[in-house]
């Protein structure tokens, strides 16, 4: 049906985009009226930044001790790490998962599962590409601790990148979230890690696509091998 067909191609739009696109309209008109070519290449931009804005329903998967993905992109890095320390959290390493969002992924980040968030921490920064290891040190961050129910705590942490110039929150301390319940939006390319509990182990490899809010990226309460993969 045609109706679905559009749905497909056509997403609904992030409000924290809204400005945005406007401004890219009115600099569209304004090349324009200098010059016609240069007026359908503004026309490409603007259609590109409401689909960056895009903020799509997603079937998040139900299941006791899911973790899903936060961010749409591909897995950059999995390795150990100790949490951001503004978080409080313990100072052992914990195995990291790495989210890299380009310019053309969905930004908006989602709850890798459910749990009360207890503390919240920006810190700002640099503008490195966010798929380098140095990122996760020395970019602009935005940095999430969630107590689960059985007590164990988890980081979610937002690293600005390259292009991107603001993290923006949607929660607040003190909130209890729901997987895959949106809690903010990085600006144009960037990174989400996820530190996982001790013990956990990730169902994700590096290099593979990530969709936020419905791929598994861990189980917690079953003792599962990381997987693997290559590339074919």
């Amino acid at each position: 049906m045609p109706s679905d067909m559009l749905k497909t191609f056509i997403k609904p739009m992030h409000p924290e985009g809204i400005k945005f696109v406007a401004i890219f309209g009115l600099v569209t008109l304004l090349l324009f009226w200098l010059w016609d070519p240069l007026g359908w290449i503004g026309v490409g931009l603007t259609i590109w930044c409401y689909y960056f804005f895009r903020d799509p329903k997603r079937a998040v998967p139900q299941g006791d001790g899911l973790m899903i993905s936060p961010a749409d992109g591909v897995v950059s890095l999995i390795e150990r790490a100790v949490p951001p320390p503004e978080l409080g959290m313990a100072s052992d390493p914990l195995l990291r998962v790495s989210v890299f969002m380009s310019v053309f992924n969905c930004h908006v980040n989602r709850a890798p599962i459910a749990g009360k968030l207890v503390e919240m921490a920006y810190r700002p920064g640099k503008f490195l590409n966010a798929s380098l290891d140095k990122a996760s040190e020395d970019n602009e961050r935005n940095s999430l601790c969630l107590e689960l129910a059985d007590g164990r705590r988890i980081a979610v942490v937002q690293i600005a990148g390259l292009v991107a110039r603001r993290i923006v929150p949607f929660v607040s301390e003190g909130q209890s979230l729901k997987t895959g319940e949106r809690f903010g939006l990085i600006r144009f390319g960037s990174r989400v890690d996820v530190y996982l509990p001790e013990g956990v182990s990730p169902l994700v490899a590096v290099g593979q696509t990530c969709i936020a809010g419905e791929t598994v990226i861990a189980e917690l309460g079953r003792e599962l091998p990381q997987r693997l993969a290559k590339l074919v």
